[in-house]
């Protein structure tokens, strides 16, 4: 786990070694870096060490330096491959899974991504080949930004280190602006920053230096080759062996490491599978709670899975003041506004985690993968509905009936207010406009926005059902996971990212190996989404795992912050002197009187008004420094 900053073109050395210094908190152990010959190539490297710490040092070439190697990330079956390698010739001169990357390019060229079980991003010069071979994971776990501008080409494992190579002022994207406040995160390839982009999850880019011409093409997605023959019990099993598996190779480390734990079924089933892999070992745990009480605390149900699986419990509890002081730093590391406050917390919890160890596990993706999101129980509730009055609810599409789903309703007793607003207009809408719903955040915020600042409402919804629609699915459920993983997921990587490299902390997630993704996604919805039971294949796996009481909760909180409490208290001057101010004002996209009279109401510290305090301290770190 590193950082990455390269270029190519007319350069400034000491600018670009500026700029991979501003990611020294990404790899904050050593540095190293590579320059051509004729000074037109930059690839510098900031590391973590994490495999092979004595002599992992990047970058790392091949036997003749033809080829080098940055890398930010792990491939875990990086000693499968090395043995498989070194029966096909290669010789090694470390033990780092970086160089098994490189010979593996060596061996099989470009198609070589498709053998690594891992999360990256890395950049490759072929000298021969004359090109930089670039690559992002299948999942987008580890960032890719990059940029081209005339004959000049850079990259990064953070925006920032970008903006510090380039001389012109940051300007915005109002594309991705308009993405930002309709669903607070990008649906496309674009950030918010003019001219700078991301390379999408599973996707490679190619770099010609004799041409300047970037090709970019996919090599990995989601399918849903449905495996009708399958039963319930096969599947299960398979599961049960694959997340085994995934979290075994993901406790290969040279250091030491432990887990995220938040007493939910996610991040309590990672902890209790690592706990059978390591035996006696010494593992740690870290858990995250605030001052207000138990609506915002979960340690009750951490502390049951610490005690039941002899784990290392480590806490903080946070309060008004760190929040205050410390959010609009948390925005600088995102580099861009982020869609939820759960990143103030996990910031903190991973603070926290870096004091012992230097590797977490978690349990990110695992709503998106076992269908665990409240949203997905409301959509399906109309479609019951629909199929019980036309009378095609027998019908095989459905994963299930009115009758059959009524038993998980109570699920749905904290979000009657969700379901007041979603059954209000639009009932049984396309499929495409009933989700869009269910994720549109522009509700909140229209209202805000000013008089000038058009945003097509009717274009962002194109767009999304674009996407929506384009899934190569045809049951309801699937094109849903399809839509959150490919997108949705990506917002909740970036702060898994963001949060953990903010202190030097490789955080790896079990739930997004690719095995699992294909082998979920390849089980008939019927199954996986049983009666419309959230997480059902998940529980079926640890039911005789965990403590009864963490399999059966039904009260999960999501590390809830209690920003409803703080804005009518303690943070009720800074919110006012941020969303109030003449800054603000003048940047003509939100209304002053309008914030203010929300506000002053005494409601809700809103969804919306989170998105634009977020927006604000992105513009504050970036465009008024």
């Amino acid at each position: 786990m590193c950082g990455i900053f390269g270029i190519y073109g007319r350069f400034d050395l000491e600018k670009a070694r500026e700029s991979l210094n501003l990611l020294t908190h990404r790899g904050p152990d050593e540095w190293g870096e590579y320059i051509s010959e004729n000074r037109d190539i930059y690839l510098g490297h900031r590391r973590l060490s994490i495999i092979d710490i004595s002599s992992g040092k990047q970058p790392i070439y091949n036997e003749d330096k033809s080829c080098a190697i940055i890398f930010n990330g792990c491939i875990y079956n990086y000693l499968e491959l090395a043995q498989e390698l070194r029966q096909n010739g290669h010789k090694f001169h470390t033990s780092s899974d970086t160089e098994v990357i490189l010979h593996s390019y060596e061996e099989w060229g470009f198609d070589c991504v498709n053998r690594f079980n891992g999360m990256w991003a890395f950049v490759i010069y072929d000298e021969r080949k004359n090109i930089l071979f670039c690559s992002r994971d299948r999942l987008g776990i580890k960032p890719f930004y990059y940029f081209q501008l005339r004959d000049n080409f850079a990259f990064a494992s953070e925006i920032k280190a970008l903006l510090k190579i380039r001389d012109e002022k940051p300007q915005i994207e109002m594309n991705a602006l308009s993405d930002y406040l309709v669903f607070q995160m990008s649906l496309s390839d674009r950030t918010l920053f003019k001219d700078i982009l991301k390379l999408s999850p599973g996707h490679n880019l190619i770099f010609d230096l004799h041409s300047k011409k970037i090709s970019i093409k996919k090599y990995w997605d989601i399918q849903f080759n449905v495996k009708e023959e399958r039963n319930e019990e096969h599947i299960i099993d398979y599961l049960k062996w694959l997340l085994q598996d995934a979290v075994r190779i993901r406790l290969r480390s040279d250091v030491p490491l432990g887990a995220h734990l938040s007493g939910g079924l996610d991040s309590s089933s990672i902890v209790a599978i690592s706990r059978l892999s390591l035996g006696d070992s010494t593992f740690h745990t870290f858990t995250g709670a605030f001052e207000e009480g138990k609506e915002f605390n979960e340690t009750e149900y951490a502390r049951i899975v610490s005690k039941a699986f002899n784990t290392e419990y480590n806490e903080i509890v946070l309060a008004a003041r760190d929040f205050q002081d410390n959010i609009k730093k948390i925005i600088y590391y995102m580099d861009e506004p982020e869609a939820g406050p759960g990143l103030f917390p996990q910031f903190f919890v991973s603070k926290l985690a870096s004091k012992k160890v230097k590797v977490v596990l978690g349990g990110q993706g695992g709503d998106e993968i076992f269908l665990g999101y409240a949203r997905y129980l409301v959509a399906y509730l109309e479609e019951c509905l629909k199929g019980a009055i036309y009378d095609t609810a027998e019908n095989a599409e459905y994963v299930a009936t009115l009758k059959t789903i009524i038993p998980n309703l109570k699920l749905l007793e904290n979000y009657v207010p969700m379901l007041k607003s979603f059954f209000k207009e639009g009932l049984f809408d396309s499929q495409s406009s009933r989700y869009f719903r269910l994720m549109n955040r522009f509700v909140e915020i229209n209202n805000l926005l000013t008089q000038d600042l058009k945003i097509s409402f009717e274009e962002e919804f194109l767009k999304f059902e674009g996407i929506f629609n384009s899934a190569p699915a045809t049951s309801f459920i699937n094109k849903i996971q399809y839509f959150d993983i490919k997108y949705h997921l990506q917002s909740l990587l970036h702060v898994e990212d963001r949060t953990s490299m903010a202190w030097g902390l490789e955080s790896r997630v079990p739930f997004l190996d690719y095995r699992i993704i294909e082998h979920i996604c390849s089980t008939i919805p019927i199954i996986k989404f049983k009666n419309g039971e959230p997480k059902y294949l998940l529980k079926k796996v640890v039911k005789n795992l965990l403590p009864e009481k963490i399999v059966e909760r039904k009260d999960k909180m999501g590390f809830p912050v209690p920003l409803n409490i703080w804005a009518r208290n303690q943070l009720r001057d800074f919110l006012s002197d941020t969303l109030l101010s003449s800054r603000l004002k003048n940047r003509g996209i939100f209304n002053i009187k309008s914030i203010e009279s929300q506000m002053n109401t005494g409601s809700k510290f809103s969804r919306g008004l989170w998105g634009i305090l977020s927006l604000e301290l992105f513009f504050n770190n970036f465009f008024d420094e």
